[in-house]
C-alpha cells in the first residue's frame, strides 16, 4: 500500500484514516471528546517511565516532551495497526496477529523493527509452547497419580470411650 514514508508524505496522502474521534467537534458533549481523546492514546505515565529508561538518572523530561512523544507513539501504533486491519480485511479475517503486524510494519517501510519483532515473536511462541507442554505435563500427572490415603480415626475415638 505504501512505497514510501517521509516527512513529505502527510498521513492523507498514504492512505491512513483515523478511526479515532478528535475532542471539540459537532456540538457534542466536549466531555465525551475528551474522553475519546484520552481513550486514543497510551497513559502518558507509561510514556514517560518508557523515556526515562533510555536518559541518565538524573535527566528530566519536560510535560510537553512527554505529550508529543505520547502523540507519536499513539499515532504511530494506530498507522501500523491499521495497516494490519486492512490486510486482514482483504483476507477475510477477524484477528490481527503479531505475523500481520510484522507484515505491516515491513509494508510501512519499518523493516528493521518488523525483522526484529518477527525474531521476539517466534521466541515468544517457543517460551509459550513450553509452558503449555510443562502444563500439560503437570496436569497429565496430576491425573495419573493414585487417590491420596484417607484414614480414619474411627478406632482411636472408639478406644476413648
Amino acid at each position: 500500500m505504501v512505497d514510501s514514508i517521509g516527512p513529505n508524505h502527510s498521513n492523507k496522502q498514504r492512505g491512513f484514516r483515523s478511526n479515532y474521534a478528535v475532542s471539540g467537534g459537532g456540538g457534542g458533549d466536549e466531555e465525551e471528546g475528551a474522553v475519546r481523546e484520552q481513550e486514543r492514546l497510551l497513559p502518558i505515565a507509561n510514556v514517560g517511565r518508557i523515556m526515562k529508561q533510555i536518559l541518565p538518572p538524573n535527566a528530566k523530561i519536560s510535560k510537553e516532551a512527554k505529550e508529543t512523544m505520547q502523540e507519536c507513539v499513539s499515532e504511530f501504533i494506530s498507522f501500523v495497526t491499521g495497516e494490519a486491519s486492512d490486510k486482514c480485511h482483504r483476507e477475510k479475517r477477524k484477528t490481527v496477529n503479531g505475523d500481520d503486524i510484522c507484515w505491516a510494519l515491513g509494508s510501512l517501510g519499518f523493516d528493521d523493527y518488523g525483522d526484529s519483532l518477527k525474531r521476539y515473536l517466534i521466541r515468544y511462541r517457543e517460551a509459550e509452547g513450553e509452558r503449555l507442554a510443562n502444563q500439560n505435563k503437570a496436569a497429565a500427572a496430576e491425573a495419573a497419580a493414585p487417590e491420596p490415603l484417607h484414614f480414619s480415626f474411627d478406632l482411636m475415638d472408639k478406644r476413648r470411650i
